[in-house]
């Protein structure tokens, strides 16, 4: 029996449910020696700003037990080189190229997404009003539905493609600001991102990350993960797309069953470069043993 992987995010066709989480695959190129990219339901490139960003001082990466913090910073070399440089050795990549884009003020991501809705070769963006690894910009827009809606609405006002916007678990009510994106004009959320942490070396009496905090990602956020998607999932009724610690099959099939209709994988590319196609061929087995000719049969499927 022949499954059928295909989902839709708002008007953007994946041929399966599985992409890449931003920051993690790079521009996808890097990992072309390892998988066909045109194998994956999309990929979502590294976050593109405004500006040229450095990023943060080393070091900026630290393992924990079940995961890793990082305080990276956005590193990147801004919208006009991707534009000239990286948009066109990927354009032709047979898959959904996705930019994840992010700004200090809606101005700033207004005018980075008005610049890549103009390349015909990518059909969404996600916004980043979420990432905890900056000093201004992310948490101040993502951690209230005042701020979130702020940025959907300029960016709303000058993109016209398929807009994903990334939310933050560092808040209190994750459903309300899912809605207030919702109500500025996003076509879908995806969620979640980093959770805040710190590692601090105890010999030293210093924190090992140089500007102190970083972002949480690996398994032991999944359960948080799953919990906010289910319950923005119940919120919403855009699509929502689940991520956060998924390392196999198993994890990425909890996340749909608790309403995702895409899942993204983020640091399990680091451990395991084939990760990808070894969780959408996961999938498809598990529809098969469960009598499923859809991967849409089990969004949302779980029985309270």
């Amino acid at each position: 029996m022949a499954v059928d992987l295909s989902v839709n995010i708002g008007d953007l066709f994946l041929k399966n449910p599985v992409m890449t989480a931003s920051g993690t695959f790079g521009y996808g190129l890097e990992f072309a020696d390892f998988i066909p990219l045109e194998a994956l339901g999309g990929i979502i490139v590294k976050g593109t700003t405004l500006h040229p960003r450095e990023g943060n001082p080393y070091p900026r990466m630290v393992e924990t037990p079940q995961g890793m913090l990082n305080c990276v910073g956005l590193q990147n070399k801004g919208v006009d080189y991707f534009c000239s440089h990286i948009y066109p050795q990927i354009k032709d990549i047979n898959t959904n190229m996705i930019v994840n884009v992010s700004g200090s003020c809606p101005e700033d991501y207004a005018e980075c997404a008005e610049r890549i809705n103009e390349l015909e070769c990518i059909p969404a963006i996600e916004l980043n009003i979420s990432c905890p690894n900056v000093k201004q910009g992310g948490m101040a827009f993502g951690v209230t539905a005042e701020g979130a809606a702020s940025v959907v609405k300029a960016v709303r006002a000058v993109y016209d493609k398929t807009l994903i916007v990334k939310l933050s678990p560092n808040v209190t009510d994750i459903a309300g600001i899912a809605r207030s994106v919702e109500d500025a004009g996003a076509d879908a959320v995806s969620l979640i991102n980093t959770l805040m942490g710190m590692v601090i070396d105890i010999e030293r009496r210093r924190p090992v990350l140089s500007i102190s905090t970083g972002g949480l990602s690996g398994p032991a956020v999944r359960p948080i993960a799953v919990r906010m998607v289910w319950q923005v999932a119940q919120a919403v009724k855009i699509p929502v797309v689940g991520l956060g610690g998924i390392m196999n099959a198993r994890d990425a099939v909890e996340f749909l069953l608790a309403g995702a209709s895409a899942i993204e994988i983020g640091t399990a590319n680091f451990i395991d470069p084939t990760v990808t196609l070894k969780v959408i061929r996961g999938i498809e087995d598990y529809l098969e043993r469960h009598g499923c000719r859809s991967v849409r049969e089990i969004i949302g499927a779980m029985e309270c």
